[in-house]
């Protein structure tokens, strides 16, 4: 603005007096404030002397009854604070010959925008003022909002040792109520979670909802699971400016007539909805829709590091309880093929000690039950990794499965692999103990699959076909060889005897399950 084209420059060289003039009319009738300043002395180092020669009505508005003209431009404004960049914008316009840009802050707490352009050859500054308030405080609102959305879930290492997940889930709903209501201004809130296997909007927080709303059920669609399900279901934040014309709107808060409501994202995925509610029509703005959006985006964040810890929890507790039952289950196999081996030396002599032997098993066979009915009570329900892979292959859950190796590596295996999916595993080391416990387990305890090596210490795996034929009248038998390994040809003598189902090791989990399921819905041959 060196150059003003003329606007304040006389052609003789001086300056024409403003008040009346047509530049004076043009300048009186803007928006903004405007201001003629005669500097006096200083520098871009230190204030300058600056005097009001004319000022536009706006200007003189701010600056109390008295007129400008004449007087400092600060003291005629109340001597408002300069915080920065510039504290001499005056006297740096004057030595730089450039426009100097700064805001002030008066003493009632509002913010001006000065813009002091200096006038060519003379040592003249056109000041123009406009009131920024409303966007100053709108950015410190920004700021405060995220701010209080980064400290949402924030927690020292000392507190977080000490806070279960459900009191850290209770904090951070505290938390959120906290600044929905005291900084956001917002009374009524409602937050739900996305279940993204069924859809369906899982209630978080409620306040001021009538009770009915907070237990209605609702689903991520676009159509009759009014605005909260329509904006999970686009992703899209929904103005409802009047509840009473508004073909989505549920009634959640008595009396409400306006609502706003966000989807909580993260990653560009839909997690949640955030819902505020307003007894007024129309009683939400764009900027309300902008610092609801901003809180949202740090709320989403933190419910996600708080289900990463809940995760990290459960996955910990699913790994204590997995060790736990996979330490006992092959000394509870061991007891189970002793008693079975000792019962069969007394069956016919001593039927008490056949009804004690009896309940041994019984009681071995609940152990690893209740060690995992127990887990399952103590861990978070995330950690049920059992339930959540049977729900995968349902027509494993429950099975009862008998797999004989000498390896006790395998039979490890068969407990962990087998049991995630609900399976009831026992195991035996030989072919005798193997028809021992088949002997052992006829009636409601029969075993529905039989998983053998075709090497055992004491017989081959079609020998074992054969002993298991004089037990049942049918056999439902899986052999594992490894590659191109079958001793004795036992694999062929197994398949012209009607069991063609072999599993070769090493082999992949998704290998044994199939597998087995083969093994289940194969038709029963004597």
């Amino acid at each position: 603005m060196a150059d003003d084209g003329g606007l304040f420059e006389h052609p003789t060289g001086g300056i024409p007096p403003l008040p009346g003039s047509g530049p004076a009319l043009i300048l009186a009738s803007l928006p903004d404030g405007v201001a003629l300043v005669d500097v006096a002395g200083g520098s871009a180092a230190e204030q300058a002397s600056a005097t009001v020669r004319w000022s536009n009505e706006r200007f003189a508005t701010w600056c109390g009854p008295r007129k400008p003209e004449g007087h400092d431009f600060f003291e005629a404004l109340c001597n408002p604070e300069v915080v920065g960049p510039d504290a001499h914008p005056f006297g740096t316009a004057i030595a730089t010959g450039q426009i100097v840009a700064v805001t002030l802050r008066t003493q009632d707490n509002r913010y001006l925008h000065l813009l002091a352009a200096p006038v060519a050859g003379t040592r003249q500054v056109v000041a123009a003022v406009r009131d920024v308030t409303r966007e100053i405080l709108e950015q410190q609102k920004r700021a405060a909002i995220h701010q209080a959305g980064q400290k949402l879930a924030d927690l020292s290492p000392s507190e977080l040792a000490d806070m279960t997940v459900q009191e850290r889930i209770e904090l951070l709903k505290s938390n959120i109520l906290h600044y929905a209501k005291d900084l956001l201004q917002f009374d009524v809130v409602e937050i739900r979670l996305l279940d993204q296997q069924t859809a369906r909007l899982e209630p978080l927080l409620a306040e001021g909802m009538q009770p009915e709303a907070e237990a209605r059920i609702l689903y991520a669609r676009p159509e009759h699971n009014g605005v909260t399900g329509f904006v999970a279901a686009t992703g899209k934040s929904y103005f409802c400016v009047d509840t009473t014309k508004d073909p989505l709107y549920l009634e959640g808060c008595k009396g409400a007539k306006s609502s706003l409501t966000v989807p909580l994202m993260l990653h560009d995925q839909v997690i949640g909805t955030f819902n505020v509610e307003s007894p007024e029509p129309g009683g939400f703005t764009e900027t309300d829709l902008q610092f609801l959006e901003i809180f949202s985006r740090d709320v989403a964040a933190a419910l996600n590091t708080l289900e990463l810890l809940v995760a990290e929890k459960a996955s910990t507790a699913a790994e204590s309880i997995e060790a736990i039952h996979g330490a006992v289950a092959l000394p509870v196999d061991d007891i189970l093929n002793d008693a079975v081996n000792v019962m069969e030396r007394y069956i016919g002599h001593d039927a008490d000690v056949v009804e004690r032997l009896q309940r041994i098993l019984r009681n071995a066979r609940d152990i690893k039950q209740v060690i995992q009915k127990v887990g399952e009570k103590m861990a978070p329900s995330s950690a049920h990794t059992q339930s959540r892979q049977a729900g995968r292959r349902p027509g494993l859950a429950g099975r009862r499965i008998l797999v004989v190796d000498a390896d006790e590596q395998v039979r490890a295996a068969a407990h962990a692999l087998l049991e995630r999916y609900a399976c009831i595993v026992e195991t035996a080391r030989d072919g005798a103990e193997a028809a021992s416990m088949v002997r052992a387990a006829l009636g409601r305890e029969a075993y529905d699959v039989i998983i053998s090596d075709i090497r055992l210490p004491d017989m081959r795996g079609y020998q074992l076909l054969l002993r298991l034929q004089e037990i049942l009248d049918h056999v439902p038998l899986v052999l594992m060889t490894g590659f191109g390994y079958d001793p004795g040809h036992s694999i062929v003598k197994a398949r012209q005897a009607g069991i063609d189902l072999v599993l070769f090791k090493p082999f992949r989990v998704d290998q044994l399950l199939d597998t087995v399921e083969r093994a289940l819905s194969a038709p029963k041959v004597a």
